[in-house]
């Protein structure tokens, strides 16, 4: 019997060497979804604790966010760990395939869990404690990679065909919901003290550690084969050059809103995208490539990873966008302290999380009965109408419209992710998996980088075209001179954006050193520093900038839905 479990073990078939081990045989399969689940769990949401968490992090290491450069701080906090983790999936995925998928793995929980150490001890204040929390945040994106870059790899590898879609839902939704529960848990902890964020990781990445080096194994033969070094850098050099040719393409530059006509912006797009294509040259030429391009003949491989980039794209921003309209404009006008606001938001979002809860498990497991196809076009088209419904609603909208709303976006977003991750890795050989793997984490995850700066760049355009007629006229309507307030309107729209995404009422410290408002009279200075007057001027000109926002949102997901609808028609497909 032990030759029989010895082949099983290598092709992956469910058992996970059971009958060589003396264990029941479904046992090892649920160990291992439980543990990756753990994993992607704990690694979304750190991608998401941080956004809300940003108010208190700021004033935690004294940090201001209205002083001149520090803007890219948090920016570089919020993309940094998108960044590490869009361009070191790939790598990391193939190394798991040459070395053991478990190894990497393992070794991305202890990686993560020490950076989580260190993010909370952070010792410096100002510049210095931001530099060090982007530092330290860069090698915890590191660790999550390797978590992300495995965890499909090593379940594809522990269950059967028929179970896959199940299996890689409930994986999928686990990270899916990391990211929404992270708004909730930065929310909670930080209103008790910032370094909580970072804390809460180290209790689960020991738990997770110990667990995973105990109770995973590898359960599929190693490819032997050398590193594609070319490969790797040329890929890792030219999606980071675009990358972070996004992140300071969102920010000011030299007079203008944003800085997209920079040498440097245009220099790392263009290069970047030089390099890209020398990577696919090189993999098509190397004999053992970092990723076998190959595998984009496979029809279903090659659908499914460009529905879920678009997918990506249209998601991504949702929830950057939806904080600023809930912090900056809804909540405030709602009564709530601009202080407070991070929190509810978080709150008021949960059935975006709700949704995905609902539908992705059972997605999953309906799929592997009848086919993908149908729950990912479906879902898709769902969460297209989820955007359109969004556009409509009005600025001070109705909560249970919102609210309706964002869950169908989750529930679309569930009905796709879990059976696409399934079509995606079922499509490829085994040999392949922990590659196939990481380019999937790698297309979702550049895909919410690339939104951030598509619909940013968006709502400021949005914004810039009605917002300092606005903030000017608001400004004199309650005596500011004329002259103040041309000043106050002619600052970026993007310094306006942060501040309502920090829970920050911008008005006090945009007069403040005009030394204006202790002039005027009490009536109108209580109206400048309350809560409705700053989010009912940015209301009409936010609106406009969402509209664009979410036009663009919905034509992606239908974009998504067709190339999922191309997929193929099999089982599988």
């Amino acid at each position: 019997m032990s030759e029989p479990a010895h082949i099983h073990l290598a092709e992956g078939d469910g058992s996970g060497g059971a009958t060589a081990t003396g264990e029941r045989p479904d046992r090892y399969k649920w160990v291992a979804l439980s543990n990756t689940s753990l994993g992607m769990f704990m690694a979304t949401v750190d991608s998401s604790i941080v956004i809300i968490s940003m108010p208190a992090i700021f004033r935690g290491i004294h940090l201001d966010p209205f002083a001149a450069g520090n803007i890219s701080y948090l920016l570089w906090m919020i993309m940094g760990y998108l960044l590490v983790t869009a361009v070191l999936v790939v790598t990391l995925g193939r190394l798991g395939d040459i070395v053991g998928r478990v190894r990497m793995y393992n070794l991305g929980f202890v990686v993560f869990t020490l950076a989580s150490v260190a993010l909370s001890f952070d010792p410096f204040l100002g510049p210095s404690g931001a530099l060090w929390l982007i530092g330290w945040r860069v090698v915890q994106a590191l660790g999550g990679s390797m978590l992300m870059a495995n965890s499909a790899a090593i379940i594809t590898d522990a269950f059967p065909a028929h179970q896959r879609g199940m299996a890689l839902g409930i994986n999928q939704i686990s990270a899916l919901s990391g990211q929404f529960i992270g708004l909730v848990l930065g929310g909670l902890l930080s209103a008790w003290d910032w370094r909580a964020v970072f804390w809460v990781n180290v209790p689960v990445g020991i738990l997770g550690t110990v667990w995973a080096y105990r109770s995973l194994r590898e359960t599929s033969a190693r490819t032997r084969s050398r590193i594609d070094w070319w490969g790797n850098l040329t890929f890792a050099a030219g999606l980071g050059a675009i990358l972070i040719s996004i992140t300071y393409g969102i920010q000011p530059y030299a007079g203008h809103t944003m800085g997209w006509t920079s040498p440097k912006v245009l220099a790392g797009l263009i290069g970047g995208s030089v390099l890209l294509i020398a990577f696919c040259v090189i993999e098509s030429r190397v004999p053992e490539p970092m990723f076998n391009l190959g595998l984009f003949r496979n029809r279903a491989f090659t659908a499914g990873n460009a529905a879920s980039l678009l997918a990506s794209v249209a998601r991504g921003g949702l929830q950057f966008m939806l904080i600023i309209w809930l912090q900056g404009i809804w909540l405030p006008l709602h009564g709530y302290d601009f202080e407070d606001a991070p929190l509810w938001a978080g709150i008021f979002l949960l059935p975006l999380t709700a949704g995905f809860l609902i539908a992705g498990p059972l997605c999953g497991w309906l799929s592997d009965r009848y086919g993908v196809r149908l729950f990912t076009t479906g879902g898709l088209v769902l969460f297209s109408s989820s955007f359109v419904g969004l556009l409509l609603l009005p600025i001070t909208f109705p909560y249970w419209a919102f609210a309706l709303l964002i869950m169908c976006n989750g529930m679309g977003s569930g009905m796709f992710s879990a059976p696409n991750t399934s079509a995606i890795m079922s499509s490829v050989p085994n040999t392949h998996r922990g590659a196939a793997s990481g380019m999937r984490s790698t297309f979702q995850n550049s895909g919410m980088s690339l939104s951030i700066g598509i619909f940013f760049s968006l709502l400021i355009v949005g914004l810039a075209d009605r917002l300092p007629a606005a903030l000017s006229s608001g400004l004199q309507a309650q005596g500011v001179p004329a002259s103040t307030a041309a000043q106050a309107a002619a600052l970026p729209p993007v310094s306006t954006v942060f501040s309502a995404f920090l829970g920050i009422n911008p008005v006090q410290t945009l007069l403040g050193p005009s030394g204006v408002l202790p002039t005027l009279p009490a009536h109108n200075r209580a109206v400048l520093t309350g809560k409705e007057f700053f989010p009912n001027l940015i209301s009409a000109p936010f609106h406009h900038g969402l509209v664009i926002v979410f036009t663009a949102a919905a034509a992606m997901g239908l974009l998504a839905a067709t190339a999922s609808l191309l997929r193929g028609s099999g089982k599988r497909g």
